[in-house]
């Protein structure tokens, strides 16, 4: 855990902010004694993973490969559902 005093919070926060950012817990120090501990907080968006659609067409359709026939029909089908 780093240390830092209440004069070094003000005059360099960058750095400090920057232990923090690297998930440091930074103990501050006002007259000699510990007076609060910053931590890292949880992060609440966590980053999101990419998709791989490929991958997921092919665990859906496999290796198939639709007709123009097939495609034209699937379209007409979704647009007749959009029309009521």
């Amino acid at each position: 855990m780093k240390t830092a005093t209440v004069a070094d919070l003000r005059n360099h926060f960058r750095r400090i902010s920057a232990w923090i950012e690297n998930e440091e817990t930074v103990e501050i120090i006002k007259r000699g004694r510990a007076f609060a501990r910053l931590l890292p907080a949880v992060e609440s968006n966590p980053k999101l993973e990419k998709v791989d659609f490929a991958a997921r067409r092919k665990a859906i359709q496999g290796n198939r490969v639709f007709s123009a026939a097939e495609v034209r029909a699937m379209r007409d089908a979704a647009l007749e559902g959009e029309q009521g």
